[in-house]
């Protein structure tokens, strides 16, 4: 075991402590970013001036008639822009645009003492606009060609011998939504100029750094004349990685030019209309089978909504590409990828980053192709997953499959999958209007940024005279947990009880140059730096025990709270003694901690390398009961067995898993995106833009029993104390539901069914499944399926009511768009 994964004696990581501010949280008395603004006088307020068309021209301008609105002070135009008009890191995201790229759009800010005069005063802009022509939806854009970024791809083999040499050949097409990241705490900034014209801004932002750098090239100014900090955020989700920072320049901005701090924070309406969400995705693909059902190739195309620019689609349709394979070996790939330019909402990160929607794609066409193989869906899953020596098909092997197949065989026990299979079907033939099914879906998740170069982190770690340390790391806490991961690891590497140590916010003043606090590896990197500081102050303080202990340096341990030698149990020093005595000896007692992932690499030319560290495995049961009149369900039993390592901290593991999960089958039942497709005045208008109209995961939709499960004896070598990353992959564990809600809509036709299903499976998706389902049950063949190279089965007509279906030749035709 190498250094940074061997414990120590009497270790904290590992314990079952509570989220370091759960007390915070729930007496309320956690500050967050705008509660700030009643500690801070003379406050200004922004409101944006948001345009009513997805696509047009700004033809004119008139800010005056806001001036005359009480209490207004300033309205922020492109003309007060000293340095960059731009808030995008690929610099195609003007601050105040010349052309309005979706609806929503904001033209211009307006600042005023109030947020009320700010709203007052934004309706009185007077904006004259040039409507133009609207890309809304994904296919609109395939068909205009409207295109951004890079179109990667990934081959390995011979694909086109493959599907000559497969017994099965199925082709099919697949549209699946975005989703809202909702955070309870919508886009926040506060940002003031001090005396010397220092920019402070307090921003909710998963990205200080990044943040940091968009403010500063606004203002005109170098990195070192800004400051962000972030206290907390509530709730991030990849949505606050990129977008904050347009928001931190406007107030930074109102502040340079007034002299009084700005505080701009989204309502709810403003921040779903204005900021970006997970990419919606269209794929078309081929797949080939051998007579025993394992996949011999697959070719496909996946097409993300990007929205109006690029933001972070590109990295997005990378790791989408990276897990397509999900947790299946499929000898010969050609997948390529490209990103759609649409009137939206710039698309964004959303917990998992491409991986859900690469893996969607494939975990449908095992869910439909495993009736019309004729071998049971968690069969065909298991018989294709990774083994020893595979390779995925950009070339990395495939680490420790067997915790894949651990996972696996666990929760396959553990639900009692066999006789729970035999239940079901009984009840199934028991209740010709009710049905249940009953699936189990594996993920595998690569941990690391793609690009190497953020594969890095920092920390600042203090020891005070009193023997108190104060910790500062990179990352950033959005109720994850990771700050509590990095208090415990302080406090093992040190020897100390957890109560000696606090963690101070992010703040870029402190630790610079940090990458987001995403791709699941806050702890992995974060945890490695403030590892590596803590152990430069101890092996310091070691060489001043060891003089008080009479032994070598090398025999001194640090063990709950006290020095001693390790061959001796008589002499005890306390801790606070030797930090006592080696201030006195001039001994530093603070450090910066600096830790770089090693062992990756990654050629985006070519889509060749090993871009991650490691993977991350897990495995899901779910049951469903499914009410054959409505499509309405209820989600029964959920069983998981997920591989964290070693985990750093169980209790925060086991959340992240479950809330992982529940935001993963919401995602894929429940949250139905929608914009207003029409040519009429509303178009490119979000429809969903509150709570009442955007559906979310509450209590009834969590799973009667809720069984999760840690993999054991699973310590990950090169990794912070063994720990693996949880953030992103239990959200994938999701799969399970919607596969068990397709097993039950296929239940109500006859063996051997294969249904289409949309995502999100809302009641409305199921109840036209289960149409699909009894129009097979009464001798019509099966909706849209087409066999190449076996009996292939002529589409039908749709039930009365259910959205028009146009077969395309050899292909399995998947319409989900609005109904």
């Amino acid at each position: 075991m190498s250094a940074l994964s061997e414990r120590p004696q009497n270790p904290l990581v590992g314990l079952a402590v509570p989220h370091e501010s759960a007390d915070l949280h729930v007496t309320g008395e956690a500050l967050y970013t705008d509660d700030l603004v009643q500690r801070t006088k003379d406050v200004l307020h922004a409101h944006p001036v948001q345009a009513p068309h997805a696509h047009a021209r700004i033809a004119s301008l008139r800010t005056e008639p806001a001036y005359a609105v009480p209490g207004v002070v300033r309205v922020l135009t492109a003309d007060d822009v000293p340095g960059v008009n731009d808030a995008g890191v690929k610099h195609d995201e003007p601050l105040f645009p010349t052309e309005v790229m979706f609806h929503g759009h904001a033209v211009c800010w307006v600042l005023a003492d109030s947020i009320e005069a700010a709203r007052l005063g934004a309706a009185a802009v007077q904006v004259g606009y040039e409507p133009l022509p609207s890309l809304v939806t994904v296919r609109e854009a395939i068909e205009a060609g409207s295109f951004q970024g890079g179109q990667p791809h990934m081959a390995r083999g011979d694909v086109e011998r493959a599907f000559e040499e497969s017994d099965h050949v199925f082709s099919g097409e697949l549209e699946f939504a975005g989703q809202e990241h909702f955070y309870l705490e919508t886009h926040a900034s506060l940002a003031l100029v001090d005396e010397n014209g220092q920019v402070f801004v307090q921003s909710s932002t998963q990205h200080p750094s990044e943040t940091q750098e968009i403010v500063a090239h606004v203002l005109g100014r170098h990195s070192h004349d800004v400051t962000v900090q972030c206290l907390r955020m509530g709730g991030g989700f990849g949505g606050k990685e990129m977008q904050p920072h347009g928001f931190a320049a406007i107030a930074a901005l109102g502040a340079t030019l007034t002299g009084r701090p700005v505080r701009l924070r989204l309502n709810r309406a403003q921040d779903m209309t204005m900021s970006g969400k997970r990419h919606g995705f269209h794929a078309e693909w081929r797949v080939g089978f051998d007579a025993h059902g394992l996949l011999q190739a697959l070719d496909a195309t996946l097409t993300s909504d990007g929205g109006w620019s690029l933001d972070l689609s590109e990295p997005v349709l990378a790791r989408a590409l990276c897990h397509v394979d999900n947790a299946y070996w499929i000898p010969n790939v050609r997948v390529n990828g490209r990103i759609s330019k649409t009137n939206k909402t710039s698309q964004t990160a959303f917990r998992g980053f491409g991986g859900p929607q690469g893996m969607l794609v494939l975990e449908d066409v095992l869910g439909r192709c495993a009736p019309l193989l004729g071998i049971d869906a968690d069969e065909l899953r298991r018989r294709n997953l990774y083994t020893h020596g595979q390779t995925t098909p950009y070339g990395q092997v495939v680490g420790h499959p067997e915790r894949l197949h651990a996972a696996w065989e666990q929760v396959h026990a553990s639900s009692d999958f066999v006789a729970r299979t035999e239940d079901v079907a009984l009840f199934n033939r028991a209740h010709p209007h009710t049905k249940r099914g009953l699936a189990i879906t594996p993920v595998k998740f690569g941990i690391s940024f793609n690009l190497t170069a953020f594969n890095q982190a920092g920390a600042l770690v203090h020891v005070y005279k009193d023997g108190s340390v104060l910790i500062n790391h990179g990352g950033t806490e959005m109720g994850q947990g990771l700050h509590t991961k990095m208090l415990q690891v302080a406090a093992t590497t040190l020897g100390v009880p957890l109560a000696k140590v606090r963690l101070a916010p992010t703040r870029t003043d402190k630790v610079p140059n940090t990458s987001a606090t995403a791709a699941s590896s806050g702890a992995d990197l974060n945890g490695a730096a403030v590892k590596n500081a803590c152990e430069q102050i101890r092996e310091r303080l070691c060489q001043v025990a060891a003089t008080r202990l009479g032994v070598s340096p090398g025999d001194v341990r640090f063990v709950d709270g006290q020095a001693r030698a390790i061959a001796s149990s008589s002499e005890r020093v306390p801790w606070e003694e030797i930090v006592h005595d080696a201030y006195f000896q001039r001994v530093q007692l603070f450090a910066a901690g600096f830790y770089r992932t090693e062992g990756i690499h990654w050629d985006s030319s070519i889509f060749q390398g090993e871009p991650f560290k490691y993977f991350a495995y897990g495995a899901a049961a779910a049951e469903v009961e499914v009410d054959g009149f409505t499509g309405a369900y209820r989600l029964r039993r959920v069983d998981i067995v997920h591989d964290v390592g070693d985990s750093l901290s169980p209790l925060v593991d086991v959340g992240q898993i479950e809330g992982g999960f529940v935001q993963g089958a919401g995602w894929l039942t429940l949250e139905d995106l929608r914009w207003d497709e029409s040519d009429g005045p509303g178009r490119g208008r979000l429809l969903t833009q509150a709570a009442s109209t955007y559906k979310l995961p509450s209590l009834s939709e969590m799973p009667e029993e809720f069984n999760v499960a840690l993999l054991q004896h699973a310590p990950e070598e090169g990794a912070v104390y063994g720990s693996k990353a949880v953030g992103e992959p239990p959200l994938m564990l999701a799969f399970s539901v919607r596969e068990a809600l397709r097993q039950a809509a296929a239940a109500f036709g006859p063996v051997g069914t294969s249904v289409d299903l949309a995502s999100p499976a809302t009641p409305e998706a199921v109840f036209w499944a289960v149409q699909q389902a009894r129009g097979a049950a009464q001798g019509a063949p099966e909706h849209g399926h087409v066999v190449e190279g076996a009996p292939g089965v002529v589409p039908d007509q749709p039930a009365e009511g259910a959205p028009e279906y146009e077969p395309e030749s050899e292909r399995v035709q998947h319409e989900l768009s609005t109904t």
